[in-house]
């Protein structure tokens, strides 16, 4: 098969036949392959796929073959193990110089595990975070990438063509070596779980708090999303809520069952904050929430035998809807700023670089996030580089203070409601901890050098101390 195309995939699953078209869409010939020859035959023939540059192959080796070199080869197959198996695949078919970007949700670790492997064989491997869902992947996505410069360097061209675009800049960068890529996506992820669970508890608020009707609700959401609230997932929100089920007539949500999924990306972003020591507990709430979810017997059982408030708050407590939509406003500042805060702390641990300015840049469009805080993000760091928390950029401080109380009544009617709101609430302790000159943590040092000898420092002098405490 003579070399004619400028870039290769494998795996056309949903997402990888619409990154196919989508690069197809845009002039570049892209040669591609399933592990399923039924699948690869079945998207050959399809309309889409004949109106463009697409060259089917029917094993590894035409897939190969058919790329110019350097070859470039796109994996959209399942994280972990499978993506392992590809690549061992491919390298035997592949030449110094060749590259493997990994479209896939990896673990960061194993993407530097593997770039470090490949690297030592004399090929080059692009981790890249994709996000968007099947509508990014055909029509612009927001991509991370990282891995050698030369590595990026090779399938710039193709990735800053299909990726989304806002004013006139591509959702699209080379982020910094080997892990970098799948770090940001992954905490993208974190901070979309944290975004919905926010948005999940105010429409709780919305509806078991003030007792609203969905016309209100979706009003009240269309036109947050006119305002600072502006994003994607405030625009979908809305829409839902005006959703009808079109066998019951009943809301749309009121027949899906509250047990929600997760594909461990949210876990993922925890888990290296964790590991950095760095909080991100709206984050963490959010994943916990979800996966309290999943528990829907127990919670029905439950329900029955433990007490809630003995009465419920009465409506004319409720906050105003102006005031949750200030509590949202101030949720979601101190998620992004926990988010921001784990990738800056990233950076400096792995040697990345990461410009925080960029992931904000990249993220206004093509990805689930994509919203209107993102512009002023990018204006923070634009402002000052080495900004240590967001929330202490003078725009978004301002903003804290004047959506703080907010924050406070509503996380205060929530708790004498009984309607739980561990995001909200998680914010808020944040951003209370946050700005404290003095927190508790002294009290921890000494029950930890009671029982353990660890240790403590002075507020009066420099070094390190240990009390008898049975002497004092």
């Amino acid at each position: 098969m003579a070399s004619q195309a400028e870039i290769g995939l494998v795996g056309l699953g949903v997402m990888g036949q619409n990154l196919a078209l989508n690069i197809a869409d845009h002039g570049f010939a892209i040669a591609v392959y399933n592990r399923t020859a039924a699948r690869t035959e079945a998207f050959a023939a399809s309309a889409e796929a004949k109106a463009h540059p697409i060259v089917p192959c029917a094993t590894l080796e035409n897939l190969v073959d058919a790329l110019r070199p350097p070859r470039a080869i796109i994996l959209m197959v399942q994280a972990g193990a499978a993506t392992d198996e590809q690549i061992e695949a491919l390298v035997p078919l592949l030449a110094p110089g060749d590259v493997i970007v990994d479209g896939g949700n990896a673990r960061y670790q194993d993407t530097i595990r593997r770039e470090r492997a490949l690297r030592e064989r004399g090929l080059r491997l692009l981790g890249t975070g994709i996000s968007g869902g099947e509508e990014g992947a055909r029509h612009g996505p927001s991509i991370m990438a990282g891995g050698e410069p030369e590595a990026y360097a090779r399938v710039r061209p193709v990735l800053e063509a299909i990726a989304a675009e806002v004013d006139g800049i591509p959702c699209c960068a080379h982020l910094g070596p080997d892990g970098a890529g799948h770090f940001v996506k992954m905490l993208h992820n974190g901070i979309e779980y944290a975004d919905m669970q926010l948005i999940a508890e105010t429409y709780a608020l919305m509806k078991d708090g003030l007792g609203l009707g969905y016309p209100e609700m979706q009003a009240a959401f269309a036109a947050w999303d006119d305002g600072d609230l502006d994003s994607y997932l405030i625009e979908i929100t809305a829409d839902i809520l005006g959703k009808r089920d079109p066998e019951t007539g009943t809301p749309m949500v009121e027949v899906i069952l509250d047990r929600a999924g997760q594909k461990g990306t949210g876990g993922w972003a925890v888990a290296g904050a964790l590991d950095l020591g760095i909080p991100a507990p709206t984050i963490a709430e959010a994943v916990a929430a979800r996966s309290l979810s999943a528990q829907k017997d127990e919670r029905v059982h439950a329900a029955s035998r433990l007490a809630g408030p003995a009465g419920r708050q009465a409506l004319d407590r409720a906050p105003e809807l102006p005031v949750l939509r200030d509590a949202l406003l101030a949720a979601k500042i101190a998620a992004y700023a926990q988010g921001f805060a784990v990738m800056a702390a990233a950076g400096r641990e792995h040697g990345w670089g990461l410009n925080l300015g960029t992931i904000a840049t990249i993220w206004r469009g093509g990805c689930i996030i994509r919203a209107r805080l993102l512009d002023r993000i990018k204006d923070a760091y634009a402002q000052d580089p080495a900004l240590a928390n967001l929330m202490l950029d003078p725009h978004f401080a301002a903003a804290l203070a004047g959506a703080q109380e907010g924050l406070r009544d509503v996380v205060a009617f929530a708790a004498r409601a009984g309607i739980a709101a561990p995001a909200l609430g998680s914010a808020l302790a944040y951003y209370d901890g946050y700005r404290s000159a003095r927190l508790p943590a002294n009290l921890i040092q000494a029950q930890r050098d009671y029982f353990g000898a660890h240790t403590y420092e002075r507020t009066d002098r420099a070094g390190s101390f240990h009390s008898d405490w049975s002497a004092l």
